[in-house]
Formats: C-alpha cells, structure tokens, sequence
C-alpha cells in the first residue's frame, strides 16, 4: 500500500503533521515550510521538479519508504510561485507559527494562505495593464451567470446570459485567470482547454447559503441595493466566489465594498469572433503595437491602462456618458491643459493594487512610498482642473480624488524616503515618529563607538598592540588576537574560538554588551514591525477614500490620454444621433495607419434606413476587409467616448457588432475552417437585430463555387429581408452584385 495509506504511527512525528495539513488540502501544491526552506513532498515533489526544473531527491523514509521530496529558499519563493501559477497551479503556503526552542514535537505549522491564478494581488505576479480577473460560472438549464472578481483592485461583477451560447463571447472578453465551475456539471466546452479551472462542490452555488454569505460580507441585510433581490443565478455565482476567495486569503476582505449587475442593454456587445477579428487588445504575433488597445493607450499610469483596456471590451450605449466623455476631452484639449495633466500624472503609482494589499495588511514599505509619492502630487492636478471644474465629468473627478492631506502627513512622519523592500530587515520607520524605536535604536547605533573604546582600553590594559574587537552574525562580539601572542592574553580572557592564525576571546563585559545590543536589535526590529502593523490599520481606515481616488485618477489618466490621442493622430469628435444609420467622411483605420510607412487613404461610408447593406467587391489585397473593419473599429471607438479617425462622423444606434473575416480552424475541438465559418455565420444569423453593425467577409469560400455562391446569396437575402441589420457583406462572387436590382435597401 501507499505511503499515505500507512498508519499513522509507521511515519515520523512530523510526516504525521505533513499529512494531515496535505490532506486538507489535496488539489493544491504544498508548500512546507523547514526552517530557510520550502520543502515539497510525495507527488506535489515530482510535480514541482518537473514544472519548476528543480532537483528531485528524498529525504529518509517513513513508513520504510523512501520520501520523494524537493525544495526552494524561501527568500526566493516569487520567483518559482510565478511559475507555477502561469502553469495553472495552486499553492498553499504552510508556515512556522510555533517556536522550534520551545516545540517538544515538530514546531506547529499551518496553511496561512493559498495562492490561487485568479487571486493574486502581489505586483510581481500580475501584468500592469490587465486584470487579473476570478471568475465563476452558475448554470442552470439555457441560462447562466458570470461572476467576475478583480481581487487586487476589490472590483466586483456579474452578469447573466439567457443563452449557454453567449458563454464563449463573454470568456473571450474576460480572459479568466481562473474559473469555478460546479464539479457536478459538465464543464462548458470553452473551458476545456483552459487551464485554472477549479470544480467547486454544489452548495457553493446554493442560492440560500449564497444569499447569506452576501450578506456578511458586505454587512447589509437585503439585496435591493445590488438589483440581485430577484436574480438566484447571480446570486449563487456571487456566494460561490466569495466563499472560495475567503478560503484562499484566510482573512476578511474589507476592500470588497459592492456588487455591479452588468445590463447587456447597456453595452454594446461584441462576441468572441468579432473581438479576434477586430484585433482588440490581442493580436496573432503578441505584438500589443497592432491592436487598437496598443494604438490608443499612451496613459500615464497602470491602472489608467487597464480601465482602457475594459472600456475598450465594453463599449456603452448611453449617449449622455459618452457625450460628457467628449465634452472633458475637448476641454482637455484646449489650451493643452492635457499636456500639463499628462506630467502631473507620471507621479500617479498604482494605488488600485495598493490599497488592495493595505486592506489584506500585505502591502510593504515601498508600496507605502509610492502612496506618498501620489498624494503629494493630488495638490498639483486638482489646481490643474480648477480652470475645468465648468465641464460636469471633469468636476465630479475633481471631487471624487480630493487631497487627502491627513494622509500624506501620517505616511510623511512614518517613512523614511528609501526603505528596503521588506519590513523585517528594519530602517522603514522615520526617527521621531516614536520615542522608544528611537531608544532601542540608539542602543544599536551607539555600539560603534563602545567598541572603538572598548578597543582602545583593551590594547592599553593587555599590551597587545596588534588586538582587535570585532563581531559576526554567527559567532557575535569577540577579541581576536594572533596565535602568537596567544600567552600574553589576561586571565580573565575565555577562549571563545581557535583559527588557524587567530584566537578569539570573549569578557564578561563584552558578553553583557552583546546581550544588551542583541536584545536592543531583535526589539527595535519587533517593535519597528509593530508600528507598521499600526500604520497599515490606520491606513485601513481610508481603503474607502483610496478606492475612490483611485477611480478618479483612472478615469481622468484615460480622457487625459484621449486628448492626447486625438492631437497625435488627427482624431475627430463623432456625433452620436438617434436616428438609424451611419455616415463617416474620410474615415481611417487607425491600427493600419500606425504602421504604414505611406499615407492611408481615407474612405466614406454612408448606411441608412434605406441602404443597410453594401456589397463590396475588388480583387485580393485591394483593402476590402481593412475597409470593413475600419467602419466597426470607428463605431466602437465612439462608443467608449473616443474621438475617431475620420474627418467627420454620424453614428446612430448600435446594439450589436458581429464580424465574419478571416479564415481559421478549431482542429482542437474538431472543426473545420469552413465549420467555423458556418458556426460563426449561424451565430449572427440568430442574433443580430435592425440595430446591429455586421461586417461579412468571403462567405461562402470554403467549399465549391456553386455552394459557396449559394451560402453567401442566401445569407446576404436573409440578412437584408429578414434581420434588416446593417450590414458590409464583401464577396469574390460578383453574381452577388444582382442583389442591388432585387432590393432597394441593398447597394
């Protein structure tokens, strides 16, 4: 039988502890913690030297079987966690909390946290400019409901589909880093080749249980505020979340501070095809310079980047935001009041991700820095949008960054101005901020000089000319003397170590010494770890306020950017009109145009109620699909309150915009190019509204001309009689051309 199916009493006392802290935790990697190092054992051994590189090897035997077993410094842990949780892996860190001097068996050690790919929150695990996102999926029968966690900014989401089809469009626009699923349901195709995906037991999604642990957590007593009263789904994706983040972090989560419903009536939606085709924020080559995320985002700060990033997956459909997101940008404008901001702004940290981390208690001193650093530059941006404060959005930004001086003064008294990474290693509090670290520390400080003169008095009492005091972290204070001169030592010498040239001794004056100056250290270091312990509560208190601010500064990075885009690229300000249709002079691609060496050669569109669809022909290469995909790149850009490439632009109401260009397989699911045409086809076929923006490219060319000709005829008549969407249908089939006789609304 197998190790672990041994009695108990056939392993040592500690691989007794080992196993019953694994088996609590037997999905994840354990992390064992041995004085400098993290041993791993059994399996989770084998599996960390094969993703990690690292040396199998074993380390005696219990219950007669050799232990397969692998280790890391623990001081070097980031580096191998990255790597495992890219791999998909989850960690679970298990410390030291007993005293080994004082432990009779094995020290007592127990799981602190456990490190999960969708709830990271330290910096050196996470890319500046994206989410970091926990997500977790409820279904039940056709409907399902997504909710989404941003654990290291504390932003909450969820939204619910009326149709298992929409699922893949909303993973493609959320790209997970980790997805709960309920173990008794089958795992949705789109998940199937993904890694981080965690089974979680039903009653995690019961809706009652879930309800309750809403509740607690954000210390309310129903559910109206959230608009979640009547949706169960929602719920139960909610709870499940929660209770799995509570799990992995072992602690409150007092930066969760509310539930946003996504409405799918309030976006415009794109599925996961059209956001592949039109190159969002992902391209092919990993190139983020031939996305339009990469065109656009010259913001100033990291968490203004990823804001872009979500605006530019979600574009809205509310005319009254978007209008005062252009009205801020055109007063942005004038009088390059954005350069100015854009300057300011450089000295904006990431204080999203930190005020996360101060409300988990794991921020360290530099990130504590960086905060100071930012609310000293929140004077110099609010009296740069004084002369603003007439344009609403830019006022409500003002008013929700504030100053915050009380904070700036705390962080300014606390910290000295260059700390070392971590609070153990001391020298993170400022003199003067307490009266006793400055006590314990003159002790230390002062043991300099003791020595000079305790040097001084030596050499003169012994006549020992060549005598020295001196001290190390393994052997502490001594005297050295060479061995020479060893007979000359006074009897009062104790002989503390014998080297091959030198002797070392010790008094009982130095011995005092020594446990005072040892005993002042390890104080002033506790201490110096107690008031920042302090300092991080008191920070806690402003969670709130820093959350807001944080907002604030991401909004204001993102339109102050949008000026700046719009002078650098020749961009225009759309008009958003109720009626159908859209009308777009010298209209540009703007990604193409990033990178052509050559001037791009603008285009006009003109759609109305009375010329839904155009159908474009011309030979490969002649700018069809770059024409098509322009038209949609300029809708969306409006519809995040962008300026737009063109140099005018009239755009009614889009709900939709759906994309078939470009010819690609699915040989891991088993399709065809010319299937995932169809599939794709078929799917804005049965969605697509009179509101919606369809661009169709080549249907049709994955099979024999005739059924080709015949797929994309009756495709372009279906969308023209039936769905009424507006619609760029470009074709090699120049039969298709005869549509324009049989159609009024087709040109």
């Amino acid at each position: 039988m197998s190790i672990k199916e041994k009695p108990a009493k056939q392993h040592t006392p500690m691989m007794v502890q080992y196993h019953r802290i694994k088996g609590q935790h037997p999905d994840t990697l354990l992390f064992y913690r041995m004085g400098d190092f993290y041993e791993l054992f059994f399996d989770d051994a084998k599996k960390a030297a094969r993703l990690l590189d690292i040396t199998l090897t074993s380390r005696g035997s219990s219950a007669g079987s050799p232990i397969p077993m692998a280790g890391i410094p623990y001081h070097a842990a980031d580096n191998y966690l990255a790597k495992l949780l890219k791999a998909g892996e989850s960690v679970a860190i298990c410390e030291q909390i007993g005293d080994p001097a004082t432990s009779k068996g094995p020290v007592e050690r127990e799981v602190v946290r456990i490190i999960t790919p969708g709830t990271l929150t330290d910096d050196s695990f996470l890319e500046d400019s994206r989410d970091n996102l926990l997500v977790a999926i409820h279904q039940q029968d056709e409907n399902l409901a997504i909710a989404s966690l941003a654990l290291s900014s504390g932003q909450l989401r969820v939204e619910t589909l009326n149709q298992c089809s929409e699922l893949p469009s909303v993973i493609e626009r959320l790209q997970p880093a980790e997805c709960l699923v309920n173990e008794e349901m089958p795992l949705p195709s789109i998940l199937k080749s993904r890694t981080g995906v965690a089974a979680r037991p039903p009653w995690h999604f019961d809706p009652a249980s879930a309800r309750q642990m809403i509740l607690s957590q954000f210390k309310i007593h129903d559910l109206n505020g959230f608009g979640l009263e009547n949706l169960p789904l929602a719920i139960g994706a909610v709870g499940c979340l929660l209770q799995y983040v509570k799990e992995t972090q072992k602690q409150a989560l007092p930066h969760l501070q509310g539930i946003s419903v996504e409405k799918s009536d309030a976006t415009v939606a794109l599925d996961g095809a059209s956001r592949k085709n039109l190159e969002l924020d992902q391209h092919p080559s990993g190139d983020l310079r031939y996305t339009l995320f990469g065109v656009l985002n010259n913001t100033q700060t990291a968490m203004g980047s990823r804001h872009l990033r979500r605006w530019i997956n979600l574009p809205l459909r509310c005319q009254k935001t978007l209008h005062q997101r252009y009205q801020a940008i055109s007063a942005l404008l004038g009088g390059g009041h954005y350069e100015i901001l854009q300057q300011s702004l450089k000295q904006v940290g990431d204080i999203e991700r930190i005020s996360t981390r101060i409300a988990l208690k794991s921020a360290r001193p530099r990130d504590l820095i960086v905060l100071r650093h930012t609310l000293a530059a929140l004077p110099d941006i609010q009296q740069l949008l004084t002369p603003l404060e007439g344009i609403a959005r830019l006022k409500a930004l003002a008013l929700a960054i504030g100053t915050q001086p009380d904070l700036l003064t705390l962080l300014q008294r606390a910290l000295v101005d260059n700390p070392p990474v971590l609070i153990r290693d001391g020298g993170v509090i400022a003199e003067n901020y307490h009266a006793e670290l400055d006590e314990l520390r003159s002790l230390s400080q002062n043991a300099d000089q003791f020595l000079l003169d305790l040097e001084t008095q030596e050499k003169q009492n012994s006549g020992i000319a060549t005598l020295r005091v001196n001290y190390n972290r393994v052997h502490g204070f001594y005297i050295e003397i060479p061995r020479s001169q060893s007979e000359e030592v006074p009897a009062h010498y104790t002989r503390k170590q014998t080297l091959k040239n030198t002797e070392r001794f010790i008094t009982e004056e130095l011995k005092a010494f020594e446990d005072k100056i040892l005993s002042a250290r390890e104080k002033s270091l506790a201490f110096e770890k107690t008031l920042y312990d302090d300092l991080l509560n008191q920070l806690g208190n402003a969670v709130s306020a820093l959350q807001r601010l944080s907002q604030g500064l991401s909004e204001l990075d993102i339109l102050v950017n949008f000026a700046d885009r719009s002078s650098t690229l020749n961009l225009t300000c759309p008009t958003l009109k109720t009626k159908p249709g859209m009308s777009i002079q010298g209209g540009r691609h703007l990604v193409v145009e990033s990178v052509l060496e050559t001037p791009f050669v603008a285009n006009d569109l003109s759609l109305a109620p009375t010329r839904r669809m155009l159908i474009i022909t011309g030979p490969n290469m002649g700018g069809k699909s770059t024409y098509m995909r322009q038209t949609a790149l300029i809708v969306l850009m409006a519809h995040i309150g962008c300026f737009v490439p063109a140099e005018s632009a009239d755009i009614g109401p889009v709900d939709k915009i759906f994309t078939r260009i470009g010819a690609f397989d699915d040989l891991a699911s088993g399709r065809s190019t010319f299937m995932v045409e169809m599939s794709e086809t078929a799917y804005i076929l049965n969605n697509a509204t009179a509101n919606s923006l369809i661009l169709m490219d080549e249907i049709g060319r994955g099979t024999s001309t005739f059924d080709g000709l015949s797929l994309a005829w009756a495709c372009a008549e279906f969308l023209a009689n039936q769905t009424q969407a507006f619609t760029l249908f470009s074709t090699h089939y120049f039969e298709l051309t005869q549509l324009t006789n049989a159609k009024k609304t087709i040109h």
